[in-house]
């Protein structure tokens, strides 16, 4: 390398705050479950609470679907092209499955999943009732039924009689258990109410509903039929009609766009809607047009509207513990969701407390526990103080609400720092659980901890030992001690955790081999506040220097040098400990009149064994002295994890 004149460039270059937190947590639907269902499309859903088990039809498929409650497939029935309606047989031993490209209604038995009958009807069934042992099911714009109790199957079709039924348009059919005789079918429009009692269906009632609906449902004391789709003077609502002479009445408001209706036997009512951005399943009691609760599907696809529910797709349980949806995302995923308790309301509870308050002072922590309809005047709520002393949480005497759901409670709270109150609400038979919590910013003494050698400079690799010294405290006298190296490559590691001697020191060895900041922690205890200080320790390089070429080596007045012939170029290999992209600076300066002059540096790149070699021109000429060292500069040499460190100066002369 030929010796170049550059410029020398020389470089060393070495609180928490707390708010007030008030929460209200309305007791949350822990049971709820959601899983995939493997299916296209949804026709229909029935729930055997026997077996606890749900099937869904899926007419594109031409299969059946059999979960449990939580959704987890038991079992899928196929080679039933086109199935839509599902119904349960009073007993639920059967399943009732239509299958519209047969013409025919199978029979499943529910304890084995296996198919029993398979009976024609002679025309394309789609929804399906059981009223009274009988199957009923829709046929176009007609319905008939299916009687199986005798020796052989018997069918009758086109029972709707003079019901103003449009041709073109699907039949829908409801009924209820708890109502023996009664069947309700819909058709576009058009609403009837018959009597079933005896062989065939004799009309009882007949008149007009909203053409919006695609599903109708029976209430279990057989004075209403709801449907989908409510008369627009009502807005998007659930339809409400008198069996006894179909007059409207007043519906249930819902959020657009309603899509489906089923009454459970206690006689709650879950309504559905298409709703990307508003809750989809809605849950009314008898009579009452404000929700009891409802349920907002969450977004699994891939657009920014959430899941929806698909048209008709909500089963109730038959002990109203839960009503069953089929959502469907923007891929056409299906997933079945179980929405537990859904006739218990659900209550939020709101705490507020102090932002800050001192250790050992009384403070006060207000709420609120709110509801559709409040809990009695008097509801106990349970309640947990949580500190550094009780991280697992104290339990406080209860407080009771007033008349409006507030309450109030003091309390002395023996240990600083975060201190949580969380009330409890239990729920009750109508109501869900509820909690909230508020966070208090107690306050603590301040901590003495100090730690020595901050802003000291050591050679390469020298043990250092840092000690931490921990004033006064009151039960924790436990400190940590971290090295933190320069450089990404090198993470904050713990040294030790102890708690300090008799002295209040603990002590913690440190080989420098870059420049490393130390950290002391103390965690603080009930009384007195937590604290770290930090210390930065400076390391150097280790740096040498071995010159080859020379012929010899001699003094000049108290100097060494290396003398060398004057065409002979000198080589220098400086060795120095390597990191990624580091340089060493070789600079060179001649003697002249009795000064050292500077002749120039560069800088040189390290091997990955940290070495570098540098060869000077010879000069020609003799009787010329000059030296050189080698450093390294923090900066300049291409990182900053070391402290700027100079090398020994090498003298060196010319001769003949």
């Amino acid at each position: 390398m030929r010796r170049r004149s550059i410029s020398t460039a020389t470089a060393l270059a070495v609180v928490l705050s707390s708010v007030a937190l008030t929460t209200g947590v309305a007791g949350p639907a822990a049971a709820d479950s959601a899983k995939v269902l493997p299916v296209t499309s949804v026709g229909d859903m029935v729930v055997d609470g026997t077996h606890q088990r749900v099937y869904v039809s899926d007419p594109t498929a031409g299969k059946i679907v059999v979960t449990d409650y939580t959704g987890t497939v038991k079992a899928t029935l196929t080679g039933l092209s086109g199935v839509t309606g599902l119904a349960l047989s009073a007993d639920s031993g059967q399943v009732y499955a239509a299958v519209r490209n047969g013409n025919r209604i199978v029979s499943v038995e529910t304890g084995t999943y296996t198919q029993t009958a398979s009976y024609p009807v002679g025309a394309a069934p789609g929804d399906l009732e059981v009223v009274d042992g009988r199957i009923w099911f829709s046929h176009g714009s007609d319905f008939g039924s299916l009687d199986v109790s005798g020796d052989e199957p018997v069918v009758h079709l086109a029972q709707r009689g003079d019901a103003d039924f449009y041709t073109g348009a699907g039949t829908s059919l409801a009924a209820d258990p708890a109502v023996p005789g009664v069947l309700v079918a819909g058709n576009s429009g058009m609403l009837a109410v018959y009597d079933v009692s005896a062989d065939g269906a004799t009309l009882r009632a007949k008149g007009a509903m909203s053409s919006g609906a695609e599903q109708l449902d029976l209430t279990p004391d057989g004075s209403q039929v709801l449907t989908s789709w409510g008369a627009s003077s009502y807005g998007y609502s659930l339809g409400a009609y008198s069996t006894t002479d179909l007059t409207e009445l007043t519906g249930y408001p819902i959020d657009a766009y309603p899509n489906a209706v089923r009454v459970a036997p206690d006689g709650t009512i879950a309504g559905g809607s298409f709703s990307w951005y508003d809750p989809d399943v809605h849950i009314h009691r008898p009579g009452d047009r404000v929700p009891v609760r409802e349920y907002d599907f969450p977004n699994t696809g891939n657009t920014s509207g959430a899941d929806t529910l698909v048209n008709g797709a909500l089963a109730w349980a038959p002990d109203s513990s839960r009503v069953f949806a089929v959502s469907v995302n923007s891929y056409g995923t299906h997933t079945l969701r179980a929405l537990t308790d859904p006739t218990k309301e659900l209550p939020t509870l709101k705490v507020s407390a102090p932002a800050k308050s001192e250790r050992a002072k009384k403070l006060t922590v207000k709420g609120k526990l709110t509801s559709k309809t409040l809990p009695t005047a008097g509801t106990a709520l349970k309640v947990t103080r949580t500190d550094v002393e009780s991280p697992n949480g104290k339990a406080l005497a209860a407080v009771k609400t007033a008349a409006d759901g507030s309450f109030s409670f003091t309390d002395t709270p023996p240990a600083g720092g975060k201190v949580t109150y969380k009330v409890s609400y239990a729920g009750d038979a109508t109501h869900m659980p509820a909690s909230g919590s508020g966070t208090v910013d107690v306050s603590r003494k301040a901590t003495a901890l100090t730690l020595n050698n901050n802003g000291k400079l050591y050679s390469y690799g020298k043990k250092v030992t840092f000690t931490a010294h921990l004033g006064t405290t009151y039960k924790n006298r436990t400190v940590s001690i971290y090295a933190d190296p320069f450089g990404p490559d090198k993470p904050k590691k713990l040294l030790k955790t102890a708690k300090v001697n008799s002295k209040g020191n603990l002590s913690a060895t440190v080989g420098m081999t870059r420049d490393t900041t130390v950290t002391a922690v103390f965690g603080g205890d009930a009384r007195y506040a937590a604290k770290t200080v930090k210390s930065t320790a400076y390391a150097r390089v280790k740096v040498s220097t071995a010159v080859f070429r020379h012929y010899k080596t001699g003094k000049i007045g108290s100097t060494t040098y290396y003398y060398f012939r004057k065409k002979t170029d000198p080589l220098f290999t400086t060795t120095m400990n390597y990191y990624p992209g580091r340089k060493q600076r070789f600079q060179l300066q001649v003697y002249y009149q009795g000064s050292w002059y500077d002749s120039g540096s560069e800088y040189f790149a390290l091997s990955t064994k940290g070495k570098s070699s540098v060869s000077l021109e010879a000069p020609g000429t003799s009787g010329i002295r000059a030296r050189m060292r080698s450093s390294y500069i923090n900066g300049s040499s291409g990182d900053t994890v070391n402290s700027t460190t100079h090398g020994a100066w090498k003298y060196f002369t010319f001769t003949n």
